[in-house]
């Protein structure tokens, strides 16, 4: 039995995303999901204060009852208490896996960072409300309880990291940052403007040169502007990968959508708990 526990360390979800998940996770008898209640909380953006936020992830990382965290949904406000997590992270936690992306992604970096746990990208509870969003809980829970079959198809034997573009573009210069060096780095945007797209490629190759190659995945939502851009989002990505000396890799099967694949940071690519 793999015992995961939710909780929602920036903005909230609603008792019938639960609900919906629990119907899901029906299917796999060997798991058994816990939602903090911390994840229904609403105050203003947030699912609760910080200091809520953080005693939630903090009791369901630091529990040795639970194998897994599983974060519930992104939207902004992990960045906001991912320094004070890690310093309070205990031995526990070093077994876990943490499972989640989008605005997660401070809290995998600095996961990775720190050599805590596996940080892994992958589906969240919430994706359920996508078009197809069974599909996506589905294969996160296949992979918490040890089916590979979920793993986004290009992943070799290099290391691998995948974020979203402006959460990444967030982390460089920080605390959280971890060292990417030789790693194949993917990423993903969902509803940016493809100038902003640009300018955040400006930006995150320039801390980037010492990988081992992009991949970029879906660039999807993209605002109408005022006027065409000129380029699309792979002219954009092999531009600045020109520019900054990076191997552009070529298309990464992941992206804010029911389709998104799953990538554990570093060498793993074996499920959790195999």
């Amino acid at each position: 039995m793999s015992r995961i526990a939710i909780c929602a360390p920036g903005t909230p979800i609603t008792r019938d995303v639960a609900e919906r998940v629990s119907a899901v996770a029906a299917e796999f008898p060997q798991v058994d999901l816990q939602f903090h209640e911390q994840c229904f909380v609403e105050q203003g953006h947030f699912a609760g204060s910080d200091p809520d936020r953080l005693a939630a992830l903090l009791e369901c990382a630091n529990d040795p009852a639970f194998d897994a965290v599983w974060f519930a949904k992104g939207g902004y406000g992990a960045n906001r208490i991912a320094e004070d997590a890690l310093v309070r992270l205990d031995r526990c936690a070093y077994d876990k896996t943490f499972l989640g992306y989008s605005d997660n992604g401070y809290l995998l970096a600095g996961l990775y960072r720190q050599g805590i746990g596996a940080p892994v990208h992958g589906p969240m509870p919430v994706d359920i409300r996508r078009e197809g969003g069974e599909a996506a809980v589905r294969r996160a829970l296949g992979w918490l309880s040890g089916d590979a079959a979920g793993l986004e198809p290009a992943l070799d034997a290099r290391p691998a990291a995948a974020f979203n573009l402006i959460t990444l573009a967030m982390l460089c210069g920080t605390e959280l940052m971890p060292d990417l060096a030789g790693h194949v780095v993917l990423v993903e945007e969902v509803a940016e403007h493809l100038y902003a797209v640009d300018r955040l490629f400006f930006h995150v190759t320039q801390h980037l040169r010492a990988i081992g190659g992009l991949r970029l995945g879906r660039i999807s939502a993209v605002p109408e502007n005022d006027r065409s851009f000129g380029s699309t989002a792979e002219d954009i990505a092999r531009d600045w990968c020109r520019r900054s000396g990076i191997a552009y890799l070529g298309a990464a099967d992941i992206g804010h959508d029911a389709a998104n694949r799953i990538v554990p940071f570093g060498l793993a690519r074996t499920p959790a708990g195999s």
